[in-house]
């Protein structure tokens, strides 16, 4: 049976932790080289991955190619504009198709259903590189990121400012399976879905909802934010005027842990979910994590390919 990325929730605690693991070797063996060196050992020598965007990116596009190249192997990058994902064929023949011509897919597309299905009927391992309903990989190396820094994260609180968007609901997946605890600091309309909620609850997790900024900044291990309007929403005006509340400031971080971190998955709206002084601050570890995305996802590629 091969092996999926798809949520944080679906994969085994011991795994994640084995992917952290190596994520932490992989970036201890390439202090100070060029990004363009290839790996020693080259392990994806044979492989060529297909890299699919039916959404915009930076990061998630340049980290797994990147990624793939320093570990030997070949990428092919697709966007929605250059294939029949969904429209006049078939997600599920899609699927057939690639799994006979590449050895490694990432899918970064809108529906989840999309993702399920193409991993459904491929033969190939899939990876999942964002949906409208979670981003595992950019909160898996946030993890990384802030354990790297301040040690295991089991126990501390995590606080989410803002919209309970894909980026939360794996925050909260991730809840479940790390024993952190977390609060939801943000509109009364925006909260994520209950069942994902009572999932933390059902592994013994804590979950505090509030719009009360002392209570849920007030010894924060970690402040987690993202944009409040994603790439393709409306009403984007009418959105930023709900959520101006909820802003990250110095003043809300300095009720935190004074060596709490600060985190975002980027792109950052500056002066609209955070301002500069906090995003370019001491506690800010954005840009760190957004260079772990590259060891992290490495990592989730050895391991789905069991190599």
């Amino acid at each position: 049976m091969k092996n999926n990325f798809l949520n944080l929730k679906d994969i085994h605690l011991n795994d994640l932790r084995a992917i952290l693991s190596e994520a932490l070797k992989i970036k201890e063996l390439r202090v100070n080289w060029l990004n363009g060196k290839k790996d020693e050992d080259k392990v994806l020598s044979d492989v060529i991955a297909a890299l699919i965007f039916e959404k915009p990116s930076t990061r998630t596009r340049f980290s797994f190619d990147v990624g793939i190249r320093q570990l030997g192997g070949q990428t092919i990058t697709s966007s929605s504009a250059d294939m029949h994902l969904g429209k006049n064929e078939n997600v599920s023949d899609t699927a057939k198709v690639l799994s006979r011509y590449v050895d490694l897919v990432m899918l970064r597309t809108f529906d989840e259903k999309i993702l399920f299905e193409f991993c459904e009927h491929s033969d190939v391992p899939v990876i999942n590189g964002l949906t409208d309903q979670s981003h595992p990989c950019q909160v898996l190396a946030d993890i990384f990121t802030y354990e790297e820094k301040r040690g295991f994260i089991s126990g501390k609180k995590v606080t989410w400012a803002g919209d309970g968007n894909n980026v939360c609901n794996s925050y909260l997946e991730a809840a479940g399976k790390f024993g952190f605890n977390f609060c939801f600091y943000g509109p009364q309309d925006s909260l994520p879905d209950r069942s994902l909620i009572e999932g933390v609850e059902k592994c013994g997790g804590k979950v505090l909802v509030t719009q009360d900024p002392e209570e849920a900044f007030y010894n924060a291990d970690l402040v987690v934010t993202d944009t409040w309007v994603s790439m393709h929403e409306i009403e984007k005006k009418q959105k930023r005027e709900l959520f101006s509340a909820f802003q990250v400031t110095s003043k809300k971080m300095s009720l935190a842990k004074k060596d709490s971190i600060f985190l975002h998955c980027l792109p950052a709206h500056r002066g609209e979910e955070v301002t500069d002084e906090v995003i370019d601050g001491p506690n800010s570890q954005v840009f760190e994590a957004a260079e772990n995305r590259l060891h992290v996802q490495k990592a989730i590629i050895k391991w789905v390919l069991e190599i």
